[in-house]
């Protein structure tokens, strides 16, 4: 797009962008991709849920529509029970049932739950029925308790024994009872939507976290933290001499760029301003402090972005095997070997692959030793033993911390390991990332192909969304590391299974 249309772009107020995008049939894609990124960061709360509002919808706000919101967006978001600006939020009986069953839980579940339930009861006042219907004026929604009803009178059949079924039911009466309304089933439940689809009935995802429409219909959307740059051999003849160069055009802070000038190459890391490029610890001659021998440009980087204290939070994604794991717990036990931290705390998502393994006995460190299997398994590779990673527990160094424990707590001058990632939502990890104090490191590894958890997906999960946020700022570095280092055997099952 010309730049000169940006200009123009980005002079509009607020309001007129909404109301630009209201009157807009066709291009919606073009605005999402424009406005969220470019102008959405400067907005107040009301105007970001409407633009999301009328991105999530698909059309243009006509009128007032009804969303049946579903308890699994309540429970992944409890910001969802504002994001319907302009509308009308029904919620089924049933739905409260399902989140009452929750409130009394740990973690950013049963937040979530007794969060909605507290907004729902401040609705409540002298001649407000939620029966009826209750309009809070700050987002502009009307909130609407469906009760149960007979229905005898509906020309379709389902096990209302099956909670998901009565809140279709209750959708599916609504579109009968006004058949002039849009009427929107909204769920992360993926066999909830292909059902309500099957009835005639409209059902999306809840949209609000996942990544951009153009980068999810483009299959390499996921950043990968690196960009190739052809450019003048001087260029980087400079760059030899003096170890550093400024860049035409500004580039995200903390990327890995790749200087090619016909057979000469260099392997440079952008500054924190985007202006300046520097060469690699290891494209430099210089020993990494872990004394880890990197095999691919990849990596190089990505032990200089874990050894950098000024880049706080790193993201690590790639195929099994890649050296995520391994790298980054080397490097954290050489930092706090040599004092730069005071110790490793990890932490990652209790998601288990295939069956529940069920209820385990002992401590915290006890119930959790099945999923430090990996980090023991890189342990006893780098140092052949599991003796020193034991000691290092046992003298405070080494610190497990539970996810469904970890809100409250604060890491200072900690080395953070999040494993596993990918099957975390964002709102676990911004609990996670909140977590961290000062001098504090927060690392984030996982392969966003192989997510465990219901509800999220490659373009949903909270490591996914984190890369993308985190992308432009001067605290954060992303690497993908492309290829695995396990086996052959490793990477031809990845590749053909």
């Amino acid at each position: 797009m010309p730049r000169a249309i940006e200009l123009a772009f980005s002079i509009l107020t607020h309001q007129r962008v909404i109301a630009l995008v209201q009157r807009c049939e066709t291009g919606l894609n073009f605005f999402l991709d424009f406005f969220v990124r470019v102008h959405v960061g400067s907005m107040n709360n009301v105007h970001h849920i409407r633009l999301f509002n009328i991105f999530n919808t698909g059309t243009h706000m006509t009128s007032r529509k009804r969303y049946f919101v579903d308890t699994s967006v309540l429970l992944y978001d409890k910001e969802a029970i504002h994001a319907f600006v302009g509308n009308t939020v029904c919620l089924s009986v049933q739905v409260l049932d399902e989140i009452d069953k929750f409130k009394s839980k740990q973690g950013v579940l049963g937040e979530n739950a007794r969060y909605v339930n507290r907004y729902l009861d401040s609705l409540r006042g002298e001649g407000k029925s939620l029966s009826k219907g209750v309009h809070d004026e700050r987002y502009d929604i009307e909130y609407l308790v469906i009760l149960p009803q007979t229905r005898e009178t509906i020309d379709i059949e389902l096990d209302e024994s099956v909670p998901d079924n009565r809140i279709i039911l209750d959708a599916y009466r609504m579109t009968r009872v006004l058949p002039d309304e849009v009427v929107v089933v909204v769920t992360k439940d993926i066999n909830m939507r292909v059902k309500c689809d099957s009835l005639g009935m409209r059902a999306e995802d809840y949209y609000r976290d996942h990544l951009a429409v153009k980068q999810v219909q483009d299959s390499d959307c996921i950043w990968s933290g690196q960009k190739e740059l052809e450019v003048p051999s001087v260029m980087i003849d400079s760059l030899y001499d003096k170890g550093v160069i400024d860049l035409e055009e500004k580039e995200h802070p903390n990327m890995l760029l790749i200087l090619k000038s016909g057979n000469q190459s260099a392997l440079t890391i952008v500054d924190a301003s985007g202006t300046k490029a520097s060469r690699l610890l290891s494209d430099s001659g210089k020993k990494s402090k872990s004394g880890i021998t990197p095999y691919d440009k990849e990596q190089s980087y990505a032990l200089d972005i874990l050894q950098n204290r000024d880049i706080p939070l790193v993201t690590l994604t790639g195929a099994p095997g890649s050296g995520k794991t391994f790298l980054t717990l080397l490097v954290g036990v050489e930092a706090v070997t040599t004092g730069e931290y005071e110790r490793i705390v990890i932490t990652r998502s209790m998601q288990t692959v295939g069956k529940e393994i069920g209820f385990l006995p002992g401590d915290i460190d006890e119930k959790m030793s099945p999923w430090l299997g990996p980090i023991m398994d890189n342990f006893r590779h780098a140092y052949k033993d599991t003796g020193y990673f034991k000691m290092m527990m046992e003298k405070g160094k080494v610190d497990v911390a539970p996810l469904s424990f970890i809100r409250g707590r604060s890491f200072p001058n900690s080395y953070i390991i999040v494993d596993e990632a990918q099957n975390a939502t964002i709102h676990e990890l911004k609990t996670i990332i909140t977590r961290a104090g000062e001098n504090s490191k927060i690392i984030l590894m996982g392969d966003i192909e192989q997510i465990d958890t219901p509800y999220i997906d490659r373009f949903s999960n909270g490591l996914s969304v984190v890369i993308d946020k985190f992308k432009s700022s001067a605290l954060s570095g992303h690497i993908h590391l492309n290829r695995g280092r396990r086996s052959e055997l490793a990477n031809e099952a990845n590749k053909l299974l």
